[in-house]
């Protein structure tokens, strides 16, 4: 058994923290962007197309990538990937250079990903990976949380004379007028730049992926896309990306419009919530799968989100401020479920198939524009009103799906008669 090397285990969930606090942003970016460069709901649908495509794009290469070139070098890749793409939008903050940037990011967060999962495990002991991993999704949580009340933080002080704050005084100086939400792709560069030194000077142990963990060949690939359950499931993860972010991109301005929020704060402090909330609902999550089959947790909590969403869009201000928050709570065990009952209904290929499902992360980019082209057909609720049939195809897998094992719950009844 090998020790926990505990510095390790740090970086890595210090990667997950500054991986989600880039990735999470965008939601509360929305109004602001749109605002700056005056954007149709459309082109609006660009920026989270530009940043989630990034995961079809190079999720798989990633995989081979890091077989060959090991997982310090990717990971350093990685974050000069996201230094560099923050460096040039703040030196050259156009549109265009925007949009470039977000896929340049989204690329490294992608590699990033493939990388530091199995680095995980084997820094914190196999024995000892639930835990860990567990650990990980929970600061991935908290940074989602943190990231949008930082912006907030940022763009309702620069610009203020009274404020004495040498960090932001210094934002001030380097941030285009009106155009304060920039000053948060600073953040990103430094918080970039400080994980490039860590990860450079600290010792990596050799990954030993086993055999099902591994990315595979193309042969491999080829036969999992021939397969209707690999198919089935791909889209399991494309439409869960798809609503995830379909919820938290759109809720800041769908609040601003309909309902008259501040953006820069009730509207940012929203999408704080929801991440926080599908923080805690992955605590839930976690208690619950113990008691009661994954097929029955997921149409649970997918008709609760669906009833969470319908009162968001449809109910009063106060009513929708809240609806939209709750649903993060209700989102929050889709993901591990889907990936845990995909990976559960084949005997092989395992690794080559995660790889497969990450991909689907780029719903997140699809759904984005689709919704954005509804809007500007119709209005911004007609739009959200997509999410519906998303949820609608996640609810589906609790009656399709069929592993090949079942999630381990506690007998109740048996207990009580021992």
């Amino acid at each position: 058994m090998k020790h926990l090397n505990y510095i390790l285990v740090a970086l890595i969930l210090l990667a997950f923290f500054v991986i989600s606090f880039l990735t999470n942003i965008l939601g509360a970016l929305n109004p602001s962007v749109s605002s700056s460069y005056d954007l149709s709901e459309t082109m609006a649908g660009f920026l989270p197309f530009s940043f989630f495509i990034a995961y079809g794009v190079m999720s798989i290469p990633a995989g081979f990538m890091t077989e060959k070139y090991g997982e310090k070098r990717m990971m350093i890749f990685g974050f000069i990937s996201a230094f560099a793409a923050s460096l040039l939008f703040v030196g050259i903050p156009s549109f265009g250079v925007f949009l470039f940037s977000l896929f340049t990011i989204g690329s490294g967060m992608a590699i990033l990903q493939v990388v530091i999962n199995p680095l995980l495990r084997e820094a914190g002991g196999k024995e000892n990976y639930a835990f860990t991993s567990v650990m990980a999704q929970l600061i991935f949580g908290a940074a989602s949380f943190v990231s949008p009340l930082v912006y907030s933080w940022l763009v309702t002080n620069i610009g203020n004379d009274e404020n004495t704050n040498p960090i932001i005084n210094f934002l001030y100086g380097v941030t285009p007028t009106d155009m304060s939400w920039v000053s948060i792709y600073w953040i990103f560069a430094l918080l970039s730049l400080i994980m490039i030194a860590l990860v450079y000077f600290i010792k990596f142990p050799k990954v030993e992926l086993n055999e099902d963990e591994k990315v595979g060949t193309k042969d491999s690939y080829f036969a999992l896309f021939k397969d209707k359950t690999v198919i089935l499931f791909f889209f399991g993860i494309f439409a869960y990306v798809g609503v995830e972010q379909g919820i938290s991109y759109w809720m800041s301005k769908f609040l601003q419009n309909y309902h008259a929020y501040d953006y820069e704060t009730t509207g940012a402090s929203a999408v704080a919530n929801f991440w926080g909330l599908m923080t805690i609902g992955g605590i839930f999550g976690l208690i619950i799968l113990k008691f009661l089959d994954s097929k029955l947790v997921i149409k649970l909590f997918t008709s609760l989100a669906i009833l969470s969403l319908a009162l968001a869009l449809f109910g009063s201000a106060e009513t929708s401020l809240y609806g939209f928050q709750a649903s993060g709570f209700f989102l929050s065990v889709m993901y591990p479920i889907i990936f845990s009952l995909a990976l559960n209904s084949l005997q092989k290929h395992h690794g080559a198939f995660a790889g497969i499902l990450v991909s689907g992360i780029m719903g997140g980019a699809v759904i984005q524009l689709l919704i954005g082209f509804i809007s500007d057909l119709t209005s911004l609720k007609i739009g959200m009103l997509f999410n519906f049939v998303l949820l609608a195809y996640i609810l589906s897998i609790g009656f399709w799906a069929k592993p090949l094992i079942n999630n381990k719950t506690i007998d109740l009844k048996k207990k009580n008669n021992d």
